[in-house]
């Protein structure tokens, strides 16, 4: 299509980019959390008055909030009789080993909406005990009763045999509420894994339909796509049945942007770094951005692919305040987009963003390109106000919570790097998001990153991943055959269902067939493991598996048997979008043509005068040594003293530290 939109829903402002002809338009608006279709609706209609025939591709947090607010329907859950409590027993684990005050979230579903059926199905699909209608009546019965707005279906071994599920979920669809079967949404063994996965999907069907049903209506004459967790899109009548693969929307455009810019620029090893409003992801890409399907969210285990990203509440929205030792703490509350930081000019409480705007990293007339001006004496009285509760001056609170939300930051990338046997020195930093720019050069700083990647247009990074992503599906199903016995037959055999569905996916999606990508892999472990590992199908599998299982665990058993636990594949189908920035050639400059004014900041315990340059007027090669603040409509990246700032050829501001 001619005109394509990506729009990226945060917590506090909704991202807008238009790709027309090649080129590129963005637009930012504040983010409504009573109602986020308002901001959706507001930027597409300020970006491009005219929607008819315009592709959209959105992110979506309505199901993330719907979870961690526990604001999603009233579902009931139909389970072999005898497991109706699989959902509250859950796993020994316990994240808090030696609290003996944690206090575990409640089941989605509660005890009263849990019923069973009597039918059981052995480990291989044998039907031990059929399912009569005469039960399958009594059971609904309940169900109607309950007044339940959505149902799941989760019967033991239901992944070797759906019979039973197909079953119910056929005689269901007289109550006229959203079911979902673990069959279609994980057909996969441990019971726990998919009786929770198949319970969020049925909690969060409803309210996904609703706010998909409003966009679809207001939107009409418009093609709407919906950005999934696992990096790719999937059209709007899908994503109201697996509502449970938009749980990382945004952040997964995030990373999609983010690393295909560093590509882009050269580098295949980066550590994306987005910080909004809200909360910052991070992610490591490693030639291509991780993914997994070990992800708990809200308390509740989700084993569906996902990028694999780690957040923490830190956002330059987050609030600063004294804990009852008197010590400070920032975030994860935040101020969001109503009230919003003090600077706002309804906010109460101090954030982030106000201790960056007193410190001088903010240019109280640059924010938005200008269209939104900063409240400076209303953010220096509520500094003081702060400073004088924690008994330092303005300026050490100031630099106090930057320190607090630096480390909180610091933390995360260090999860997902140095915890797992990667050297962050070896990777770029990319950083991207409305408040990510300000700390990116302090975080490098304290993990030896040599160098910080900032894009053009940092603050909508997310919603141009949106832009430039593929139609994915993924597709699994559990076999658990000795790896010794998955000869090339059984392998054809296990995956020609599975790529079957692929393609009928990609087909409803509009993809043609000659172009639709398939990629085959399989779950492994050594006999008598209690976890997998995922390594692509190729002859030499077994081989793979033991290299991968050396990689990440330090040692390898080649005399053990192993064990094929489940085959999956991936179906990737081109959405017609293809933008790669053009290179200009570098002219060694100063940057003096883009200076528009000076400013006081504060670094290294005192008041330095920084120059502001406005990034729309830099040209590639520029080089800019701190202190200084760079501005532009969607961020504002601040460059210390011991870093120097580049103009690269695709317009990427490259920061290194030390250099002449």
């Amino acid at each position: 299509m001619a005109v394509k939109i990506g729009i990226d829903t945060g917590g506090t402002f909704t991202d807008c980019i238009l790709m027309r002809d090649g080129r590129l338009a963005v637009h930012k608006v504040l983010s409504t959390p009573d109602n986020p279709a308002r901001a959706v609706l507001e930027g597409l209609r300020a970006l491009c008055p005219e929607l008819m025939g315009v592709q959209l591709v959105h992110g979506s947090t309505v199901a993330t909030n719907a979870l961690l607010e526990r604001k999603g329907a009233r579902t009931a859950l139909i389970t072999t009789k005898g497991f109706e409590d699989v959902l509250e027993i859950g796993r020994q684990t316990r994240p808090h080993l030696y609290d003996p005050f944690v206090t575990k979230p409640p089941p989605l579903v509660p005890a009263r909406w849990r019923f069973g059926v009597r039918e059981r199905l052995a480990a291989s699909g044998e039907v031990l005990q059929p399912l009569t209608p005469a039960e399958v009546e009594a059971v609904l019965a309940r169900v109607r009763r309950s007044g339940a707005e959505s149902l799941a279906i989760c019967l033991l071994h239901a992944y070797a045999n759906p019979v039973h599920e197909q079953q119910l979920a056929q005689a269901a669809a007289q109550l006229g509420i959203p079911v979902s079967a673990s069959h279609q949404v994980l057909p996969e063994f441990r019971e726990y894994e998919r009786c929770s996965t198949t319970v969020v999907n049925a909690y969060l069907r409803p309210v996904m339909q609703r706010y998909l049903e409003t966009l679809v209506r207001e939107l009409a004459g418009t093609h709407l796509s919906i950005m999934r967790s696992n990096g790719g899109i999937m059209s709007a009548q899908r994503a109201q049945q697996e509502a449970v693969h938009t749980i990382l929307s945004g952040p997964a455009g995030g990373v999609v942007g983010a690393f295909r810019v560093a590509q882009d620029a050269g580098y295949r090893r980066a550590i994306t770094f987005d910080m909004g409003g809200t909360s910052t992801d991070v992610s490591l890409c490693d030639e291509q951005p991780r993914t997994t399907s070990e992800t708990v969210i809200a308390g509740c285990p989700v084993k569906v692919p996902v990028i694999d990203i780690h957040t923490v509440g830190a956002g330059g929205g987050s609030l600063a305040y004294l804990d009852r030792g008197g010590a400070l703490r920032v975030g994860p509350q935040s101020a969001g987009a109503d009230p919003g930081p003090v600077c706002y000019g309804k906010g109460q409480a101090l954030t982030v963003t106000d201790a960056n705007l007193y410190l001088g990293r903010l240019h109280p007339d640059w924010f938005l390109g200008g269209a939104m001006r900063l409240d400076v004496e209303r953010t220096r009285a509520a500094v003081r106000d702060f400073a004088r509760r924690l008994r330092r001056p303005p300026e050490e609170a100031c630099e106090g919570i930057l320190e607090v939300a630096n480390a909180n930051m610091e933390g995360a990338i260090r999860v997902i790097s140095v915890e797992r046997g990667y050297d962050p020195r070896e990777f770029v930093l990319v950083s991207f998001g409305g408040a990510g720019s300000m700390h990116a050069a302090d975080l490098a700083r304290r993990l030896a990153i040599p160098e910080v990647l900032v894009p053009a247009n940092p603050g909508i990074l997310s919603a141009f991943g949106m832009l430039i992503s593929d139609y994915v599906q993924e597709f699994a199903q559990t076999v658990l055959v000795p790896a010794e016995a998955f000869t090339p037959e059984r392998a054809a055999q296990a995956f020609a269902a599975l790529e079957e569905r692929g393609r009928q996916a990609m087909q409803e999606e509009g993809v043609p067939a000659e172009a639709i990508r398939i990629h085959r892999f399989l779950d492994m472990c050594y006999v008598g493991q209690s976890y997998e590992l995922t390594v692509p199908y190729t002859p030499r599998f077994v081989e793979a598996f033991h290299r991968q299982h050396e990689w990440r665990y330090g040692y390898e058993d080649s005399r053990r048997p192993t064990l094929v636990v489940n085959v999956r594949v991936r179906v990737e189908g081109p959405s017609g979008t293809a933008y790669h920035p053009p290179r200009q050639p570098e002219v060694p400059g100063d940057g003096r043509a883009a200076q528009v004014d000076t400013v006081a900041m504060y670094v290294g315990g005192r008041w330095q005068e920084a120059r502001v340059y406005d990034r729309q007027r830099l040209q590639p090669g520029d080089r800019l040594r701190g202190p200084a603040l760079i501005v532009e409509y969607s961020a504002t990246t601040v460059v210390p003293p011991d870093f120097v700032a580049r103009v690269d050829g695709q317009q990427n501001l490259v920061l290194r530290r030390g250099e002449t």
